[in-house]
Protein backbone atom coordinates (compact mmCIF):
# COMPACT_ATOMS: atom_id res chain seq x y z
CA UNK A 1 0.00 0.00 0.00
CA UNK A 2 1.66 3.42 -0.67
CA UNK A 3 0.96 6.35 1.67
CA UNK A 4 1.26 10.02 -0.13
CA UNK A 5 1.71 12.97 2.05
CA UNK A 6 2.25 16.45 0.40
CA UNK A 7 3.84 19.57 1.09
CA UNK A 8 4.74 22.64 -0.55
CA UNK A 9 1.36 24.52 -0.26
CA UNK A 10 1.00 28.41 1.11
CA UNK A 11 -0.55 31.80 0.37
CA UNK A 12 0.83 33.82 -2.38
CA UNK A 13 -0.05 36.85 -4.80
CA UNK A 14 -1.25 36.22 -8.17
CA UNK A 15 1.44 35.82 -10.79
CA UNK A 16 3.76 33.96 -8.25
CA UNK A 17 4.90 30.54 -7.87
CA UNK A 18 4.63 27.42 -5.83
CA UNK A 19 6.03 23.96 -5.69
CA UNK A 20 4.01 21.21 -4.43
CA UNK A 21 5.95 17.65 -3.15
CA UNK A 22 4.23 14.58 -3.11
CA UNK A 23 6.07 11.95 -0.52
CA UNK A 24 5.36 8.11 -1.54
CA UNK A 25 6.22 5.50 1.18
CA UNK A 26 5.44 1.83 1.42
CA UNK A 27 6.46 0.78 -1.99
CA UNK A 28 8.25 2.12 -5.15
CA UNK A 29 6.15 4.67 -7.61
CA UNK A 30 8.38 4.15 -10.78
CA UNK A 31 6.29 1.95 -12.42
CA UNK A 32 3.05 4.25 -11.48
CA UNK A 33 1.40 7.22 -12.62
CA UNK A 34 0.78 9.32 -10.03
CA UNK A 35 -1.26 12.68 -10.64
CA UNK A 36 -2.26 15.89 -8.69
CA UNK A 37 -6.17 16.77 -8.20
CA UNK A 38 -7.66 20.06 -6.44
CA UNK A 39 -10.77 20.74 -4.91
CA UNK A 40 -12.00 24.28 -4.18
CA UNK A 41 -14.58 25.48 -2.08
CA UNK A 42 -18.14 24.34 -3.02
CA UNK A 43 -16.62 22.37 -5.90
CA UNK A 44 -16.38 18.65 -6.97
CA UNK A 45 -12.15 17.38 -7.20
CA UNK A 46 -10.84 17.69 -10.94
CA UNK A 47 -7.70 16.97 -12.16
CA UNK A 48 -4.58 18.76 -12.90
CA UNK A 49 -2.04 16.98 -14.17
CA UNK A 50 -0.38 13.30 -14.54
CA UNK A 51 2.83 11.80 -15.46
CA UNK A 52 3.93 8.32 -16.11
CA UNK A 53 7.51 7.41 -16.80
CA UNK A 54 8.76 10.73 -17.17
CA UNK A 55 8.04 14.13 -18.42
CA UNK A 56 7.67 13.53 -21.85
CA UNK A 57 4.64 10.93 -20.56
CA UNK A 58 2.66 13.82 -19.30
CA UNK A 59 -1.15 15.21 -18.88
CA UNK A 60 -2.38 18.76 -18.54
CA UNK A 61 -5.96 20.11 -17.82
CA UNK A 62 -6.38 22.96 -19.87
CA UNK A 63 -6.95 25.21 -17.58
CA UNK A 64 -2.70 25.14 -16.21
CA UNK A 65 -1.17 23.73 -19.22
CA UNK A 66 1.86 26.18 -19.95
CA UNK A 67 1.37 27.39 -16.60
CA UNK A 68 2.04 24.05 -14.53
CA UNK A 69 4.36 21.35 -14.60
CA UNK A 70 4.69 18.12 -13.24
CA UNK A 71 7.64 16.20 -12.86
CA UNK A 72 8.90 12.97 -10.55
CA UNK A 73 12.08 11.59 -9.03
CA UNK A 74 11.86 8.21 -8.68
CA UNK A 75 14.72 7.77 -7.06
CA UNK A 76 13.06 10.03 -3.91
CA UNK A 77 9.43 8.50 -4.37
CA UNK A 78 8.61 11.87 -4.65
CA UNK A 79 6.59 13.78 -7.48
CA UNK A 80 6.24 17.46 -7.79
CA UNK A 81 3.73 20.23 -8.97
CA UNK A 82 5.10 23.28 -10.35
CA UNK A 83 2.81 26.05 -10.34
CA UNK A 84 3.44 29.11 -12.21
CA UNK A 85 1.34 32.39 -13.15
CA UNK A 86 -0.92 31.46 -10.39
CA UNK A 87 -4.67 32.91 -10.51
CA UNK A 88 -7.02 33.09 -7.48
CA UNK A 89 -9.23 30.52 -9.23
CA UNK A 90 -6.19 28.19 -8.86
CA UNK A 91 -7.32 28.33 -4.74
CA UNK A 92 -8.12 24.71 -3.73
CA UNK A 93 -6.77 21.82 -1.75
CA UNK A 94 -4.24 20.15 -3.79
CA UNK A 95 -4.49 15.90 -3.30
CA UNK A 96 -1.53 13.78 -4.52
CA UNK A 97 -2.65 10.67 -6.15
CA UNK A 98 -1.34 7.48 -7.60
CA UNK A 99 -2.63 4.47 -9.70
CA UNK A 100 -1.42 1.22 -8.01
CA UNK A 101 -3.99 -0.85 -9.73
CA UNK A 102 -2.96 -0.37 -13.27
CA UNK A 103 0.94 -0.20 -13.57
CA UNK A 104 1.94 1.67 -16.43
CA UNK A 105 -2.08 3.63 -17.12
CA UNK A 106 -2.18 7.65 -17.48
CA UNK A 107 -5.35 7.41 -17.10
CA UNK A 108 -7.32 10.59 -15.35
CA UNK A 109 -9.87 8.61 -13.78
CA UNK A 110 -7.84 6.07 -12.77
CA UNK A 111 -6.17 6.80 -9.23
CA UNK A 112 -6.91 5.10 -6.10
CA UNK A 113 -4.56 5.98 -3.98
CA UNK A 114 -4.91 9.78 -2.50
CA UNK A 115 -2.69 11.92 0.18
CA UNK A 116 -4.12 14.08 2.82
CA UNK A 117 -4.13 17.00 0.71
CA UNK A 118 -2.25 20.71 0.98
CA UNK A 119 -4.30 24.29 0.83
CA UNK A 120 -2.92 26.73 -1.84
CA UNK A 121 -4.55 30.18 -1.64
CA UNK A 122 -3.94 32.42 -4.20
CA UNK A 123 -4.66 36.24 -3.61
CA UNK A 124 -5.90 39.05 -6.23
Amino acid sequence: QVQLVESGGGLVQAGGSLRLSCAASGRPISSYAMGWFRQAPGKEREFVAGILWSDSLADYANSVRGRFAISRDNAKNTVYLQMMLLKPEDTAVYYCAANTRQPGILRRSEYDAWGQGTQVTVSS
